[in-house]
């Protein structure tokens, strides 16, 4: 009987590529999709680790086999590795090393640990509302280890508790079920206050958007508390105010809000509230943001500062038309709707919505309302959502702040 030594690496089932399909994976790319597999060497659990191996058996790197995705390995690192626990405490310790560096971490209480691929661990999101982390393990391979990944935050991350959020239909592609709940630690409270640059914010981290707050808009909020001051605002597709909380605290004269969502709003109200803000500062309306943008143009209301943020307009290719109708049309009101030297910060969160398109569609906006706008910045993910060079797919937000 033979048995390994304290030395010798653990077994991993193998997955083979078909001849010439090892060259994104060699330049880092994290994504091997179904169709540039030839076989498996093995019968792999979902989630479990692999070995990722070109036609030639040269080892490629170690991933997760998740095979009712059209992603089916999904690579945590280049060349050989050991995938467990000191392999996750070391990426979570960088990750949140770089937080600090930049940062991030001693002027917010809110922000973003964990940003998947591009923090080398893909479909791990990680963020921090105060004293607590909010987790969403988006992907096979996150799930297979997410019990290790919530032992360690609690051990690396100053916390009182890890809080799940998987509440999202993407895991369903790969052959997960949605689910919540407490992970390690105390249950979050209903409410988090946060403080941002400054800025105070309350969040909804069990009911609320994703994770609870867009901590990704964190940059473009401060750029509107930069050029705010005297201005009226209206903040379309609004959710908790904060691009309108960050307004006022630039120096703006009101700040109206517009969002589907009543209790959204009403998390506005209070963010007003905990930074000193009155009533009469902050308008909510809770309504269709194109009919009440129809409706103010027909009355002939006009603004200073606009933002348009809406939701994910293209989830796949073939939403991309549709969406492009959508910019455009909510752009062109945008424009009817701005003062003479009015500024618009106009937004994008969809990535399969490229800049250029993006830029063409705005632009195509201003000449259907008769003005000649102009770029005065380009705007993108706050910088604790990375996106790694060899995985431009991390980078989705992008937005442009347009003068009339």
């Amino acid at each position: 009987m033979t048995t390994k030594s304290a030395t010798s690496r653990p077994s991993y089932p193998q997955v083979l590529l078909h001849r010439g399909r090892d060259k994104n994976v060699r330049a880092r790319h994290p994504w091997v999709f179904s169709g540039a597999i030839a076989s498996v060497k093995g019968e792999p659990a979902l989630g479990e680790t692999v070995e990722l191996r070109s036609e030639h058996g040269d080892l490629l790197g170690m991933g997760a086999w998740s095979p009712q995705s059209q992603i089916q390995v999904r690579l945590w690192a280049v060349g050989r590795a050991t995938i467990d626990r000191h392999f996750f405490a070391q990426r979570i310790q960088a990750a949140f090393q770089q937080r600090q560096t930049l940062g991030i971490s001693t002027r917010n209480t809110g922000y973003r640990l964990l940003n998947a691929e591009s923090d080398g661990l893909p479909g791990v999101i990680v963020d921090k509302f105060g004293d607590w982390l909010i987790l969403q393990a988006l992907t096979a391979g996150a799930e297979y280890w997410k019990a290790t990944l919530a032992e360690l935050l609690m051990e690396l991350i100053p916390c009182q508790g890890v809080y799940e959020r998987s509440d999202v239909e993407i895991r369903k592609k790969e052959g997960l079920t949605t689910t919540t709940g407490v992970l390690r630690g105390q249950a979050p409270p209903a409410f988090i206050d946060i403080l941002e640059e400054g800025r105070h914010y309350r969040v909804d981290v069990i009911n609320g958007h994703k994770t609870g707050f867009y901590l990704d808009q964190r940059d473009n909020r401060s750029a509107v508390e930069q050029y705010a001051q005297h201005k009226t605002v209206l903040n379309c597709f609004s959710y908790t105010g904060g691009f309108s909380i960050a307004a006022l605290k630039g120096g703006a004269v009101k700040a109206t809000n517009i969002d589907a969502s009543q209790p959204a709003l009403d998390l506005a109200a209070q963010a007003a509230a905990l930074n000193g803000f009155t009533p009469e500062q902050m308008e909510n309306i809770q309504g269709d943001v194109f009919q009440l943008l129809r409706q103010y143009r027909d009355e002939g209301r006009q603004f200073d500062l606009i933002v348009l943020d809406p939701p994910k307009f293209a989830e796949n290719k073939s939403q991309i038309e549709k969406a492009a109708r959508g910019y455009k049309d909510i752009n062109l009101l945008g424009f009817r709707l701005l003062k003479p030297q009015g500024l618009l910060f106009t937004f994008s969160c969809s990535g399969l919505m490229e800049s250029n398109l993006f830029q063409k569609i705005v632009a195509d906006a201003a000449v259907d309302a008769g003005c000649d706008a102009k770029i005065i910045r380009k705007l993108d993910q706050a910088s604790d959502h990375p996106t790694g060079l060899a995985f431009p797919e991390g980078y989705y937000l992008k937005g442009l702040i347009c003068q009339k």
